[in-house]
């Protein structure tokens, strides 16, 4: 093979893998929509966020197929799913797992010996995870940035490919410990669900009060999301498109030269992750639409779930009704896109 061929196979073969994402990902929705009712957006954010590699929040009232939504997704690609019910007196050892004595048969003697916790899946889902104390929230910490644990000293890793999806209930705060800032910005994306249109209201109880028996078919595997999230990382960004993510990032922050309704409203901006979020999401998402660049429209598209859980308004904003969205909304608005052409 003359080197000309050798440098020409990877580009081949990425185009061949950016291929079958883009058509995966068009099979996974076909298997998802089985059992989810519109939410197309939100199926698009939890995809991105798996072919990016990262874990992601969401937050909606109950009964939107919150739960359901990311079980199906863990069917469909044939992953191990678990689901942890955070709860007050639930225990850090009731996630990562402990070691417990049994008695050995070949010596007859007594040795400690680890028994995994529900945290050794492939998707994990950290249900209601703001209704446990923050000691038991900062056992997924290690796991979501490491991809390991650590019990009594000893390191165990995770499989790949190894997500956390949590939910939240936005209207329900009495009980709750809400998360950290510097948990909440280990999400790539809060992911927001609203009701659904009445026309898919009225589909979702008539699905859900006849029989149903779904089954899935793997379009793909845990190893093609492993294939994925190292092509995403390939995928080409212009210097130009990293300095409005970067922009968009910076400008969200109150402080010297602020723009006067982020001086006035917001309380702490976002940090360096908002970019890279922004960034590493619009590759996968370029993809997912057939292009092999990351486009300005695609940092915009992801503006919102990338930002929303890292920008904390102030007491002035809270008295004036003034949302996330709203301060999301101007920024897009007043961070102008660079002109060159893409």
């Amino acid at each position: 093979m003359t080197s000309t061929q050798s440098a020409a196979s990877p580009a081949h073969d990425d185009l061949a893998t950016a291929e079958r994402l883009q058509s995966g990902y068009a099979q996974i929705l076909s298997e998802l929509r089985k059992v989810i009712v519109g939410q197309d957006d939100v199926i698009e954010q939890v995809f991105i966020s798996l072919v990016a590699g990262g874990n992601s929040l969401l937050v909606g009232v109950p009964g939107l197929a919150k739960t359901l939504l990311i079980h199906s997704i863990a069917q469909a690609l044939d992953l191990k799913f678990a689901r942890i019910q955070f709860t007050p007196d639930l225990m850090p050892s009731d996630v990562t797992g402990t070691d417990i004595v049994q008695d050995d048969p070949a010596s007859g003697q007594r040795r400690l010996v680890f028994a995994p916790g529900p945290i050794f899946a492939n998707i994990v889902l950290a249900d209601e995870i703001n209704r446990t104390p923050p000691k038991t929230q900062s056992a997924l910490l290690e796991a979501m940035q490491e991809h390991r644990v650590t019990v009594q000293g000893r390191t165990y890793e995770l499989d790949p490919p190894f997500f956390v999806f949590a939910t939240q209930n936005p209207i329900e705060l009495e009980g709750t410990y809400p998360l950290p800032e510097a948990q909440l910005d280990r999400f790539m994306f809060e992911i927001v669900l609203d009701y659904l249109e009445e026309g898919d209201e009225e589909e979702v109880v008539r699905r859900t009060t006849s029989p149903q028996t779904p089954v899935f078919s793997h379009a793909l595997s845990g190893t093609d999301l492993i294939d994925f999230q190292a092509l995403v990382r390939r995928v080409p960004a212009a210097d130009p498109v990293i300095r409005y993510a970067v922009a968009l990032t910076r400008q969200s922050r109150p402080g010297e030269g602020a723009l006067d309704f982020i001086s006035r409203w917001v309380l702490y901006g976002a940090s360096v992750r908002a970019a890279q979020s922004m960034i590493l999401g619009g590759k996968a998402r370029a993809l997912i639409h057939g292009r092999h660049h990351v486009s300005f429209e695609d940092v915009r598209a992801l503006a919102h779930p990338v930002m929303r859980h890292r920008v904390l308004l102030n007491f002035h904003a809270q008295s004036e009704r003034v949302t996330t969205k709203d301060i999301i909304d101007r920024l897009l608005d007043a961070v102008p896109v660079p002109r060159s052409g893409l």
